[in-house]
């Protein structure tokens, strides 16, 4: 192996193995909390006025070295026939807004108006996020009794779910009137993806944990007890994604370049090093003992991840043998284990060694999370004067896996991504069965790519300028190819308008980069997580600085 080879695209960029990564050190939850505790972030419950109904105001406010950010939280005393993770939903047990700075009582009684509403409200350019959550009913009814109680809840009952609320929404980068991302991308705490976003949720986590032992001591004032404080880490966030968010590694393409490379560089640095110490072999071998009793808590009743958990199973024996005859001998020895996985693993567990190989190495992925930003906003200039012919090299060197598709097949082409009216969410339909064409979007590059190809034939315009000038609909699918030499990892290599893809593997690799846990698809098109599960709360914070809290959550 040469130094810093990275894994070809053909390999990683297909939807099997983009719907098997795993966080890693560069995930957004974590870079968050590394920076908190870094920098020394302060914070404080500012307000919690919540009644006997659950209903009331919370603010937490995180003071960081030159901005404070405000979580201002709304309870409300939803009826049970009015919960639902629908993106209709109309009412929720708790609406949020990450206000930027400290509210006034003005912006409060505005937010007040607005926030509960959701879509429905509007916002302004001091709100950077805006969102939603719904309780695990069955477990927040059993956790507030036990505590009323005065006795703790089972830690099995707690892992079975492993969250009191669950998110269905965290809107930010203007949507409903939030400020748009780019008055907020020069700020150092912002600068790598979503950390707004990753704030929000971590905020929420402490309002949530605070509110179910609020609701106890309501309910018992004389014999309420607070959550266990093992059992309390063990609680993340839950959340409910669906389609809305499938496309959006197609519609980024060098935001998910940007992800991916810096993910793969980080891979081809630990495989270059000529030695493995004894603290790196020790850190690793913890931290894989940390993520095999996570993966123990991992439950899902659907196929698609029932599959997958059985593979990890096997995977996992086999890594038990491998890894106690592993002393960290020989030249590479880093990269021979990462060979014998290609091989002796599946890719789920290719991909689960791949963010394990990264734990004992935080020096040495320093600087990579600010690398993963990208301003999609500035459009990629199209090369006018390239020749026809160079463009079709370029599409047979990066897009060779369209080419190679039968795109005349109807199974090629089963389904339609379109932007449904009443949401202005996108939804996937059937091409053959519903007459949904006029109104697909451009979310199948593989198809496009091949169509350019065949255009390309017998074009008598030398220049991609002329072509263009006479064929415009092939304007948006020649710059995505003459972006692809300096953005590599820009394209799923895969058919995304196929009858057998499954959009929830583009949900679970956008996820894995936000920190995401415990994947449990509850159809090949939306999926529950787990967010911050087994993180210090922020009274925590700065007296455990492991960074290994994401391979927590067993209490």
């Amino acid at each position: 192996m040469t130094e810093l080879s990275l894994r070809p695209p053909e390999q990683v960029m297909t939807l099997s193995r983009l719907g098997s990564l795993h966080q890693c050190r560069l995930s957004f939850m974590r870079q968050l909390l590394r920076r908190i505790v870094r920098e020394n972030w302060r914070i404080t419950r500012a307000r919690f006025e919540i009644d006997a109904r659950g209903e009331g105001l919370a603010i937490y406010t995180a003071q960081g070295p030159e901005r404070a950010y405000s979580l201002v939280a709304f309870a409300h005393d939803l009826p049970d026939d009015m919960r639902s993770d629908r993106v209709i939903a109309t009412a929720w047990d708790a609406t949020f807004t990450l206000f930027d700075g400290i509210p006034t009582e003005q912006d409060i009684a505005r937010l007040r108006s607005n926030v509960p509403l959701q879509e429905a409200g509007r916002i302004g350019p001091q709100e950077l996020a805006l969102s939603r959550a719904n309780r695990s009913a069955r477990l927040w009814d059993y956790v507030v009794r036990c505590l009323a109680q005065g006795t703790q809840p089972d830690a099995g009952e707690i892992a079975k779910v492993g969250y009191l609320m669950r998110t269905t929404a965290v809107y930010g980068s203007g949507k409903f009137g939030a400020s748009d991302r780019a008055f907020i991308a020069a700020r150092p705490e912002f600068e790598a993806p979503f950390q707004v976003e990753m704030l929000s949720v971590y905020l929420t986590r402490a309002f949530v944990a605070d509110l179910v032992e609020h609701m106890a001591a309501l309910k018992a004032p004389e014999t309420a007890v607070a959550l266990d404080p093992e059992l309390r880490r063990s609680l993340g966030i839950g959340n409910s994604t669906g389609l809305g968010m499938a496309p959006f590694l197609v519609n980024h393409p060098r935001l998910l370049n940007n992800w991916i490379l810096a993910r793969e560089y980080a891979l081809a640095k630990i495989r270059a090093l000529p030695e493995a110490r004894a603290t790196e072999l020790a850190a690793f071998k913890t931290a894989y003992d940390k993520a095999k009793a996570s993966i123990a808590l991992w439950r899902s009743d659907h196929p698609i991840q029932q599959t997958k958990l059985a593979a990890l199973a096997a995977d996992i024996t086999a890594l038990d043998v491998k890894l106690a005859a592993f002393d960290g001998s020989g030249q590479q020895p880093w990269n021979a284990l990462y060979l014998w996985a290609e091989t002796a693993l599946s890719e789920e567990g290719q991909e689960l060694l791949v963010s394990l190989l990264m734990e004992p190495h935080g020096k040495l992925l320093e600087g990579l999370g600010a690398c993963m930003q990208a301003d999609e906003s500035a459009l990629f200039r199209i090369n006018g004067a390239m020749t026809l012919s160079d463009v079709k090299a370029l599409l047979e060197t990066h897009y060779a896996w369209a080419l190679a598709t039968d795109w005349q097949s109807r199974d090629a082409t089963a389904r339609v991504w379109y932007v449904s009216e009443a949401k202005l969410e996108p939804r996937l339909g059937e091409r053959f069965e519903e007459p949904l064409e006029p109104f697909e979007q451009p979310l199948a590059p593989g198809r496009d790519a091949a169509a350019l190809y065949l255009a390309l034939q017998d074009a008598p315009e030398p220049t991609v300028a002329a072509f263009l000038a006479a064929h415009p609909e092939h304007r948006h699918i020649l710059r995505r190819v003459q972006m692809a030499p300096s953005h590599p990892y820009a394209e799923i290599q895969d058919n995304t308008i196929s009858a057998e893809m499954k959009p929830v593997d583009m949900l679970r690799a956008k996820l894995s980069f936000f920190g995401a846990t415990h994947f449990d698809p509850r159809s090949d098109r939306w999926v529950r997580i787990n967010m911050f599960r087994g993180a210090p709360y922020p009274q925590e914070l700065h007296h455990d600085q492991s960074d290994s809290w994401v391979y927590g959550g067993a209490p």
